[in-house]
């Protein structure tokens, strides 16, 4: 079924041609070759600019396969209240099902090998029977597969606040209909991220329920990680819709008493973290009280109570089974994610041969997956849930960011790098693979891009989650406003915090094994703060592994003498001198790292080690 704006592009098309030959006719064309080569180029330059424009300013943003209304019925009479979504707007991702339109999923040919639906997703007939006016159908990625928002079908949805990123996806329509004013809330599809991404790259509030077993009407991505999700702007109108969607009991707000940042989420995040945690701890703060914050390592947690999770320990470095928890969490999801798809969808590809994007047809090529470990995927699900209320309980909100950094430029090589993807994941497994509630807010722009935080509260804590982002949410826009304008009004970020992010990128260059990068980087960072003896200590850490022996003693030696404490400094400069061959000196710092921390197994065998060479 073909969009009104993809036969507007034809008929842009052929106006094209058409000009092109009434210049022709009126025998404007240039005799000199090379000049109506020229002119040629010129033209089709003028016009592909103009379409680009052309994109940018449509009055849908090219959020709408289709549209048409859906009312509402009549009002009750006097003295019974009127339908609670009365006088709001709604659209729906083209996965749910309405009567008498063909749910096309994303890919044209889908649409044609399937015939129209005969009845409505009870999901979207609730939302109508609660007073809402359905506006029309949305443009998800293909097959609704990716997080993304490209489709190459329909076009890509143009991000409302920033044009030339992409909108996220699968629910791109949806959340471009929402942040561009279209409609006053939406509904879209959160599998390993499908709502909450769109809603942090387009700026808006994207709340994924608790999972649960979906309705009749809904096209499946991965029945498992599955959750019907809603886009707004205010949320008011978020908690009013939410409230109808998953027909919860209103009653008395409980404050949170407990508010968790998950710091080690937030070293996922490939800009500062500092202005997000810092509008959230102080919102908390006055909101709250102190009493009621709280940090954590969510990874070194799991690693601690998820034992499934060991199945899938990939990409731990020196076997920190903090770092690999959350990466595994990731994995046993994209497994999961990738299983149930192919179970679903593999016998119709096969038979149709469609055509889809690169980033389905690669799952299907790619090995069938492990039975034992899909059990073992299923399995991690129910443990992370259990993990999560424990941690959580009923009163409690875990706060982590919901993507790591601005949205990507369209048709960007970030899109399909390791790094952006698993980072990506990373951030959206703890809700998907838990089976949790979770809510992107926005907290306005850095670098004139959107910002955001997420929410998460435990499996069925749905209404304590949406009563405190209610609660909380424009203290937090006061706050973030408050944290731009004091920005603004320095001349530039502190050289402390210039440090910190120089440390950082470096931290980052470290994981990836560039070493003389990261050297660079702790370099400019002890530029910027001298005092800071971590950044000396990972210096000298990069300085080892490029075998520069003496570098690293040095650095190690100005670590010591600004904190006397420091195993790891007394660590890597016993190691550093004996490469060099001073095995006297490397015992004297290997037993002093055992004066201070007396297991450490490290030293103990060097120790033992060193004692051969010295009489």
């Amino acid at each position: 079924m073909l969009s009104p704006h993809r036969r507007k592009d034809g008929e842009e098309a052929n106006s094209d041609f058409s000009t092109q030959r009434k210049i022709e006719r009126r025998g404007l064309m240039p005799a000199n070759s090379n000049l109506w080569v020229l002119l040629g180029l010129g033209i089709a330059g003028i016009l592909i600019v103009a379409r680009k424009l052309k994109r940018v300013v449509k009055e849908d943003f090219g959020a709408f396969v289709e549209r048409f209304e859906l009312l509402p019925p009549p009002q009750p009479a006097p003295p019974k209240a009127p339908h609670p979504l009365t006088g709001l707007t709604f659209a729906v991702a083209d996965v749910f099902n309405i009567e008498g339109y063909v749910t096309g999923f994303g890919n044209p040919d889908w649409a044609r090998t399937h015939e129209v639906a005969t009845h409505t997703s009870s999901l979207v007939a609730t939302l109508i029977d609660g007073g809402a006016t359905c506006v029309g159908k949305t443009v998800i990625d293909d097959m609704a597969f990716s997080l993304s928002g490209e489709n190459k079908y329909f076009g890509t949805p143009t991000n409302p606040k920033s044009p030339e990123r992409i909108p996220g996806g699968c629910s791109s329509g949806s959340a471009v209909a929402v942040a561009g004013g279209i409609v006053d809330f939406a509904l879209g599809m959160d599998t390993v991220g499908g709502v909450r991404v769109p809603g942090a790259f387009c700026g808006i509030l994207g709340f994924r329920p608790s999972h649960s077993i979906l309705n009749n009407g809904v096209l499946h991505v991965s029945p498992s990680l599955d959750a019907p999700g809603l886009f707004a702007k205010d949320p008011s109108v978020l908690h009013r819709a939410a409230h109808v969607l998953l027909k919860l009991p209103y009653a008395d707000v409980r404050p949170p008493r407990r508010v968790i940042i998950a710091d080690d989420y937030f070293q996922l995040m490939k800009i500062s973290s500092r202005r997000i945690t810092q509008v959230v701890t102080k919102t908390v703060e006055v909101l709250f009280g102190k009493q009621s914050l709280s940090h954590a390592n969510v990874g070194e947690y799991l690693a601690s109570k998820v034992s499934s999770l060991k199945k899938f320990q990939v990409g731990a470095v020196n076997g920190d089974s903090k770092i690999s928890s959350l990466t595994s969490l990731a994995s046993a999801m994209r497994l999961l994610h990738k299983y149930e798809f192919r179970i679903n969808y593999e016998n119709w590809i096969n038979s149709v041969k469609p055509t889809i994007a690169p980033c389905v047809s690669d799952n299907l090529s790619a090995p069938e997956e492990n039975g034992i470990l899909i059990n073992c995927c299923q399995t991690a699900r129910s443990e992370v849930q259990l993990a999560i209320h424990s941690l959580l309980k009923d009163d409690g909100i875990l706060v982590l960011p919901t993507v790591s950094g601005p949205p990507p430029k369209l048709n960007s090589k970030e899109l399909l790098s390791e790094d952006y993807q698993r980072r990506l994941l990373n951030l959206s497994a703890i809700a998907s693979m838990s089976g949790c509630c979770q809510i992107t807010i926005p907290l306005g722009f850095h670098e004139k891009l959107p910002a955001s935080v997420s929410f998460i509260a435990r499996h069925g804590g749905d209404r304590f989650l949406l009563d405190t982002v209610k609660t909380i949410y424009s203290n937090l826009q006061d706050q973030a406003d408050i944290v731009v304008k004091s920005s603004s009004q320095s001349i530039s970020v502190s050289k402390e915090e210039s440090a910190e992010i120089a440390k950082e990128k470096g931290n980052n260059a470290y994981k990836e094994k560039q070493w003389q990068k990261a050297i660079n980087l702790y370099t400019e960072a002890i530029k910027l703060n001298g005092k800071n003896a971590t950044y000396y200590s990972n210096r000298a850490a990069a300085y080892l592994e490029l075998g520069s022996y003496m570098q690293a003693e040095a650095d190690c030696s100005t670590v010591i003498n600004l904190d006397k404490k420091n195993v790891k400094a007394f660590l890597r400069r016993g190691t550093a001198r004996e490469m060099l061959g001073y095995y006297k000196e490397a015992i004297e710092d290997f037993r002093y790292a055992l004066v201070l921390e007396p297991t450490n197994k490290t030293a103990n065998s060097a120790v033992n080690r060193l004692k051969k060479f010295i009489p």
